[in-house]
């Protein structure tokens, strides 16, 4: 099956790529009637060597990207994955030699079209009295065994772009620049590895992958690596590349060893997302400087495409520090990266986090009967989301991204991690603060950052008292917080609208004699009401805002976990003392306990502090 490309025509894509990039790039023209972009500046660059790459398209954006001062002259582009044509090539070499160069280095990759079409326009040139220089760059490793097509050319190509750029802004000479970049390309090499192919406009992919499948060694024009290997980790892949890359035994190897200064590139093929790029340049950083190879530069990037391939690519470049200067060079190059002048390794990448500031001691010890019966009521709140780990995700998916329940999960676990290093404050203010911050780190999502304003809010009405009007204010606080930042309102289908009709019974303890245990009960009871109600209701808020509304038609995973939360609460706070459920209990068994507890304070509403001490 073909795919899917956003294109005019396939015949003219080639074209209307470069157009448009000429279009918004006022530092490039187009030579009329070819498919070659130059400098804007070419009457600049009188008495100085001109620079000419070029090669199939499809690799953006190499290579019009890299034309600019202190880097490329000019490109010729051929058809995607295909060689510009010698017309065009000539015209470019021309084009150059009128504004007044004194030579032209084409830089070509090592492609039997390219050779072939960027070579008879260097003999056609010459012919005409036109200096002329061709370096042909191989820097794939891939090859265990050189055959005598050589090492292909991939993403290295950038870096002599990058460093004959520099020469050439500094005045060398044609003949120094071609004997230098020659060197040069001898101390690098590039190997590439795709999750799947590419395809060209019009065609089906080059290559097909099992699911379980990596390619190994692949060039960048869709075709086949050297090998297939498993899917694994990052880490593991990008080891499994630089094995291959560095092995002496390998014919096609760059010769990194220990104590080796090099310059990384690590290379977008395409269709890999930044997410994974950062993962893969960091695990080569580890990996590298694991070895003792000391990292001098790191690019990270897109230089060379193979159209969408989901994969990417990894150079090695051996620099010394004259090296190092000319890849620093200033250059006006759109597609090259501004990269500080400064090693990767050795410098210090992390800064100590500002200590958090110490709040007054616990009034109870954490460890005390408080803390224990917060450490139970946190476990249950933990095994029930756990619990409900699919059931919530299978309810996201209809509304969201279907990860309600792995983002809910993912907090259980924190939770968990968190209580095995220690008892909990006993503090409800300092509990409350110390769950905002750990939500706020493991959770994630917008459910982390909603329950941590929630809780970070709550906590403030009980810095100064614990008694029941207290703990409805800090709900109070909660749910305007929650209103505050995140813009839903009641009604909305979230998992404000559990929280809310909780809150609406929770008004009750701002009363004298209210009972904890009852409005606690009929607070839990609205909750999971509520929860159940949004099933019917239009959502307003979050992401399944943006969904029909006739495609609802389960309740809101967000207001299903909130109740679930408040009902492991209820439980635990009814079931932890001798295992005798509170809810059967009277007000006067409560102060008995409170007696025995060493509690026996009155609350300033008239109910025992026994029950605030619970809550």
């Amino acid at each position: 099956m073909t795919s899917k490309k956003l294109v005019n025509s396939v015949t003219g894509c080639a074209d209307d790529a470069l157009a448009g990039l000429v279009a918004c790039n006022p530092n490039l023209q187009l030579l009329q009637g070819h498919r070659v972009a130059l400098r804007s500046d070419l009457d600049s660059l009188k008495g100085r060597v001109a620079l000419l790459s070029g090669g199939g398209s499809g690799h953006e954006p190499a290579h019009a990207g890299f034309i600019g001062k202190g880097m490329l002259t000019g490109v010729i582009a051929g058809a995607v994955f295909t060689s510009p044509a010698v017309g065009s090539i000539l015209a470019a070499i021309r084009a150059v030699a009128q504004a007044g160069t004194v030579g032209t280095l084409l830089i070509v990759k090592n492609y039997t079209g390219d050779r072939l079409n960027f070579g008879l326009a260097r003999e056609q040139a010459q012919a005409e009295g036109i200096p002329v220089e061709m370096v042909v760059i191989g820097d794939d490793s891939a090859f265990t065994v050189l055959k005598k097509a050589g090492r292909r050319g991939l993403c290295g190509t950038v870096l002599i772009h990058k460093v004959a750029g520099a020469l050439a802004e500094a005045g060398v000479g044609l003949e120094e620049i071609t004997k230098q970049v020659n060197m040069v390309a001898k101390a690098m090499g590039t190997l590439g590895v795709s999750l799947s192919s590419c395809s060209v406009p019009g065609s089906k992919p080059t290559f097909e992958l099992s699911a379980d499948e990596v390619e190994l060694g692949l060039g960048i024009h869709g075709e086949a690596g050297v090998r297939r290997i498993k899917m694994a980790t990052a880490d593991e892949i990008v080891k499994l590349m630089l094995d291959h890359m560095t092995n002496t035994t390998n014919a096609s190897h760059v010769p990194v060893q220990p104590g080796s200064s090099v310059v990384m590139m690590v290379n977008n093929l395409g269709g890999l997302s930044f997410l994974e790029l950062g993962i893969i340049a960091d695990a080569a950083v580890r990996s590298l400087e694991g070895r003792g190879v000391k990292i001098a530069r790191a690019l990270v990037g897109t230089f060379m495409s193979a159209l969408e391939m989901p994969g990417v690519s990894l150079t090695l470049l051996l620099v010394d520090e004259p090296l190092l200067k000319l890849i620093d060079a200033e250059t006006t190059a759109a597609a090259w990266p501004n990269v500080a002048a400064v090693s990767i390794t050795g410098r210090k990448r992390s800064r100590v986090a500002p200590a958090e500031p110490q709040e007054a001691l616990d009034s109870i010890a954490a460890g005390g009967s408080a803390s224990k019966r917060m450490a139970l009521v946190l476990e249950r709140v933990c095994s029930t989301l756990l619990g409900l780990e699919e059931h919530l995700n299978a309810l996201d998916r209809a509304a969201g991204d279907g990860d309600c329940g792995t983002t809910h999960s993912r907090a259980a676990r924190a939770i968990r991690e968190w209580l095995k290093e220690g008892p909990p404050p006993a503090s409800p203010a300092q509990l409350l603060s110390k769950l905002s911050v750990l939500l706020l780190e493991k959770m994630g999502g917008s459910s982390g950052a909603l329950y941590g304003l929630f809780l970070t809010a709550a906590a403030q009405p009980l810095k100064a008292k614990t008694s029941l009007p207290a703990w409805s204010a800090a709900m109070d606080a909660g749910l305007e917080a929650m209103q505050k930042y995140g813009k839903a309102a009641p009604g909305d289908r979230t998992m404000l609208d559990s929280l809310w009709a909780a809150g609406q019974e929770l008004q009750a303890w701002k009363s004298p004699g209210a009972n904890l245990f009852q409005v606690l009960t009929k607070a839990v009871k609205s909750a999971e009401a509520a929860a159940e109600a949004t099933k019917n209701m239009e959502a307003g808020a979050g992401r399944a805002s943006y969904i029909s509304s006739a495609r609802l038609e389960q309740p809101d995973p967000g207001a299903v976990a909130a109740a679930a939360i408040l009902r492991a609460i209820l439980e635990v706070l009814q079931s932890q003392e001798l295992g005798t459920p509170l809810h059967s209990q009277t007000e006067e068994k409560l102060l008995i306990d409170a007696r025995n507890d060493g509690c026996n304070g009155q609350r300033e509403d008239g109910g025992s502090k026994k029950d605030v001490d619970r809550f």
